[in-house]
C-alpha cells in the first residue's frame, strides 16, 4: 500500500497541520503547501519516502540534522520550524517560499547575465558561509535547492536531509552522492565531503548559470561522474563571451579537481565574489522572479484573425483556429525551375490576343518599364554619390568639453558621428561634465566614425572592502577607484578576521580623496594574544571559569599524579601560566590524579580486601603478624598506610592481618579443664599450685580473660585445692 495514499488535502498531522496542494515530488519526499492551524501561518510540508523512514537509525538521524538544520537561523536559508511523525508518515515543516527555483529560470531564460549570476551567487554564499561557520555542509547544492522567493529573495533548501539519507545509506552498503551533473570529485571517488565540495557544486551551478548548461553531460550518471574525477571544469568564458576575467578565474578555482586548490569555504568564495563586484564597479540588480513552466502542447493554435500567404501571393484569412505543424521551408521552389510567377489583373489585356500573345506583351511592356526605372534609379545614384563623395561625406568633430554627458551626445550625433562615452575621475571637474574628446574639437572624420567622450565622474572615494577580503582583491578594487592602494605595515588584532585578511581601510568606505591619493588597507593580526591566568590549586571546575572568564577556551584536560596534590586539584595548565595565546584558543588544565588508602584497619580481613578493591586497588595478602591490640584475622597495618596517595595506575597494596589469640576465662575451672580449653587454641598452660593437682581450682590468670597471645603462646594460671 502506497503511504501517500491516506494523506489528502485537508489531512490534518499531528493536529496541528493541515495539509493542502501538492506542490513537489522527488525521489526523498513529497512537498505539499499546507497551514500551522495553531500560529495560522502558510508553511510547507515535506513528507519523507518510506523507503527511509523503515531505517530507526535514519529516524535518529533525521531528527538530528533537523534540530541542526533549524539552528541556523540565516535569512538565506529556509528556514526549518518542526519535524514530527504522525503514524507511518515522517514530515519536516518549513518556510514556505512562493516563487520558484533557480532550475526554473535558467529554463525559462537560458543563460544569465553576469549581473544576475553574481546577484544570485552571493546571497547563495552567504547562507552556505554561515552553515559552514556552524560546521554544517549541504552536500547537494544544484539549482532545484536554490529557491527564488516572489520577492527576489535567494533561499538555500534541504540542509541536513542530504546526510541524514547518505548515513543511512552507508550503513547499508549504498552511498547517496546528490545530484551526478553537480558532485565533487572527492565526493564520486571516496564519498568524502566537506565545505569545499560545497564550494564545487556553487562552482558548477555559476557556470551553469552563465552558459545555460552544466559543464559535463554524457548518456549515464556514470559518465558524467567519470567527468567530474578525470576532466577540468572549462572555462565559462569560452562559452558565456563577456564574461569578466577575474570571474572566471574565481569559477575555475571553485571548480578545481583538487580540493586544497579550492577557495577553504562559502565566506572565503564570497569573499572573493564581492572583490571582483567592486573590482568591476558593478552594482547589484534585481533577481528575477521564475514562472512555472505550462505543461508543453503538441501543437500552437493560431487566432481566427491570423493571416497566411500563398505560394501565389493571395491573402488567406483562416476561418478559425488553426493548427500549425512544423513550418515548410522558407522560400521552397513552387516550380522544378524554381522560378515564380507575378499575376496581375486581366483588364489591361486585349481579349483578342488570346492567352499566347497577352502574355507576350504584358512581358514586353514590363521589361521596358523595368530598364527606364532602372535607369533613371542609376542616374539619381551617381549623382547623389557625386555629391557625397565631394563633401557630404565629411563631418567636423563639435566642441564639446564642459557641456553635459546628454548636451555632448547630442551634438556628435547631429554631427553625424558616434559618441563613445568613458568616464574617469576628476579633482577640479564636476560628475556628469565632459572634460575632452578623442579626436579633438574641429578634426574632419568620415561621417559615422566614432568619437571618445570623456566624462568625469568627480572625486573618487574609497570603495567598500568587506572585513575578511585577500589582500589582492582589496588592493585591486582601490586601484579601480583611481585610488593608491597602500598595505599598511601594522597590522591591528581583531576576533573575528583571520590572521592575514583585510580588516579595514583607513580612510573608511565612502571618504572623497582626490584622484591617486593613498588608502592605506590595514590587515588583521588575527585575535588578540591573552596571558593564561594562573590556576594552580584551584579545583577544577574553579580554573575553567577563570580561563573562559580571561577569554579561553577549555581543552582537553590531562591527568597527572602526584602524591603532594589533592585529587582534582589543578597542578598548572598549557600553555604554562604567564605566557600569551590568542583569544579563544584553548589552554588544557594539568590535574591532580590520585588514589588516597582507606582506613581499614581493625576490620575483617574479608571487608577490608572488598573496601579496597572496589576503592581500585589491587590487594595482596600478607603474612600474619602478632598485635596484643588486634583480634586475629583483623587488619593490623596496611602498605601503603592509611590516608597515602596512590597512582591510579599502578593502586597496589599489601595487608598484614594480626594472629593474635585471644585468652578464654579460665577462673573457677580445674587446672584440667583449662589446659584442655588452652589446647584447643593451641596455647600452653603455665601452673602456680601450693599442691599443683589436677583438681585444683584457677583463681587468677595472666594475660586475664579477653587479652592477646602470640600462637602457641603460654597463660600462667594460680590454684589452690
Amino acid at each position: 500500500m502506497d503511504p501517500y495514499s491516506g494523506l489528502t488535502s485537508g489531512t490534518l498531522l499531528d493536529g496541528r497541520y493541515r495539509v493542502g496542494a501538492l506542490i513537489a515530488r522527488g525521489g526523498m519526499s513529497m512537498v505539499y503547501r499546507g497551514v500551522d492551524t495553531r500560529l495560522d501561518r502558510p508553511v510547507a510540508i515535506k513528507v519523507m519516502s518510506p523507503y527511509y523512514v523503515s531505517d530507526p537509525a535514519f529516524l535518529s538521524r533525521f531528527e538530528r540534522e533537523a534540530r541542526l538544520a533549524a539552528s541556523l537561523g540565516h535569512s538565506g536559508v529556509v528556514a526549518m520550524y518542526d519535524q514530527g511523525r504522525d503514524g507511518d508518515l515522517v514530515f519536516l515543516v518549513m518556510e514556505l517560499v512562493d516563487g520558484g527555483t533557480l532550475r526554473d529560470l535558467i529554463r525559462e531564460r537560458g543563460s544569465l547575465s553576469v549581473a544576475i549570476t553574481m546577484s544570485i551567487l552571493e546571497p547563495l554564499l552567504a547562507a552556505l558561509g554561515a552553515a559552514h561557520a556552524a560546521g554544517l555542509v549541504h552536500r547537494d547544492v544544484k539549482p532545484e535547492n536554490v529557491l527564488i522567493s516572489s520577492q527576489g529573495a535567494v533561499k538555500i533548501a534541504d540542509f541536513g536531509l542530504v546526510r541524514a539519507v547518505t548515513s543511512q545509506t552507508m550503513a547499508t552498503g549504498d552511498v547517496i552522492l546528490g545530484t551526478v551533473a553537480y558532485l565533487s570529485p572527492e565526493q564520486v571517488a571516496t564519498g568524502a565531503s566537506d565545505a569545499r565540495s560545497d564550494v564545487y557544486a556553487t562552482g558548477i551551478v555559476a557556470y551553469e548559470m552563465l552558459t545555460g548548461a552544466p559543464p559535463f553531460s554524457g548518456d549515464t550518471p556514470m559518465s558524467v561522474a567519470y567527468q567530474h574525477v578525470h576532466s577540468d571544469v572549462p572555462r565559462p568564458a569560452a562559452t558565456a563571451i563577456g564574461t569578466p576575467d577575474a570571474l572566471d578565474d574565481l569559477i575555475v578555482a571553485a571548480t578545481r579537481r583538487d580540493p586544497a586548490a579550492r577557495p577553504r569555504d562559502a565566506s572565503a568564495f564570497l569573499s572573493a565574489l564581492v572583490g571582483i563586484r567592486s573590482q568591476l564597479g558593478l552594482r547589484r540588480v534585481p533577481v528575477p522572479v521564475p514562472h512555472r513552466r505550462p505543461a508543453p502542447v503538441p501543437a500552437t493554435a493560431r487566432p481566427a484573425f491570423a493571416a497566411q500567404v500563398g505560394v501565389s501571393g493571395t491573402r488567406v484569412m483562416a476561418a478559425g483556429p488553426v493548427t500549425v505543424a512544423d513550418p515548410p521551408p522558407a522560400f521552397a521552389p513552387a516550380h522544378p525551375s524554381g522560378q515564380y510567377e507575378t499575376v496581375t489583373a486581366a483588364s489591361n489585356v486585349d481579349p483578342a490576343a488570346g492567352p499566347s500573345g497577352t502574355l507576350a506583351l504584358r512581358r514586353r511592356k514590363q521589361r521596358r518599364w523595368a530598364i527606364a526605372i532602372v535607369i533613371v534609379l542609376l542616374l539619381g545614384v551617381g549623382a547623389a554619390a557625386g555629391g557625397w563623395w565631394l563633401g557630404g561625406r565629411w563631418a567636423s568633430a563639435p566642441a564639446t568639453v564642459g557641456l553635459s554627458q546628454a548636451s555632448a551626445e547630442q551634438l556628435v550625433r547631429a554631427a553625424g558621428l558616434v559618441p563613445r562615452v568613458s568616464t574617469e575621475h576628476h579633482d577640479d571637474v564636476l560628475a556628469g561634465t565632459v572634460t575632452g574628446t578623442e579626436p579633438a574639437a574641429g578634426a574632419d572624420l568620415l561621417r559615422g566614425s566614432e568619437v571618445a567622450v570623456l566624462v568625469s565622474s568627480g572625486r573618487p572615494e574609497v570603495p567598500l572592502i568587506l572585513p575578511g577580503m585577500t589582500t589582492t582583491a582589496a588592493t585591486a578594487a582601490i586601484t579601480a577607484a583611481d585610488l593608491t592602494a597602500v598595505v599598511g605595515s601594522k597590522p591591528a588584532f581583531d576576533s573575528q578576521v583571520p590572521a592575514g585578511a583585510v580588516l579595514r581601510t583607513d580612510p573608511a568606505a565612502g571618504t572623497v580623496l582626490t584622484v591617486d591619493a593613498p588608502v592605506t588597507v590595514v590587515l588583521s593580526a588575527g585575535p588578540e594574544p591573552l596571558q593564561v591566568p594562573d590556576v594552580t590549586g584551584r579545583s577544577a571546575a574553579d580554573a575553567e571559569n577563570k580561563l573562559v572568564g580571561a577569554g579561553f577556551a577549555v581543552g582537553p584536560t590531562q591527568s597527572t599524579f602526584d602524591p603532594k596534590a589533592e585529587p582534582g586539584a589543578v597542578l598548572g595548565s598549557t600553555p604554562v601560566a604567564g605566557t600569551t595565546a590568542p583569544r579563544g584558543s584553548e589552554v588544557s588544565l594539568r590535574v591532580a590524579d590520585a588514589l588516597t588508602v582507606p582506613d581499614v584497619l581493625g576490620k575483617s580481613r574479608k571487608d577490608a580486601q572488598k573496601a579496597l578493591e572496589k576503592a581500585g586497588f589491587v590487594v595482596t595478602v600478607g603474612d600474619p603478624a602478632f598485635d596484643p591490640d588486634i583480634d586475629e584475622g583483623e587488619i593490623l597495618r596496611t602498605d601503603p598506610g592509611p590516608g597515602a596517595r596512590v597512582d591510579p595506575n599502578n593502586a597496589k597494596i599489601f595487608l598484614v592481618p594480626s594472629n593474635a589469640v585471644q585468652v578464654p576465662d579460665l577462673t573457677n575451672r580445674t587446672i584440667k579443664q583449662a589446659a584442655t580449653e588452652l589446647d584447643k587454641l593451641g596455647l600452653g598452660l603455665s601452673v602456680s599450685a601450693l599442691f599443683g593437682a589436677d583438681d585444683a581450682t584457677v583463681w587468677n590468670q595472666s594475660p586475664l580473660p579477653g587479652g592477646r597471645v602470640p600462637p602457641s603462646g603460654t597463660v600462667s594460671v594460680s590454684a589452690f585445692p
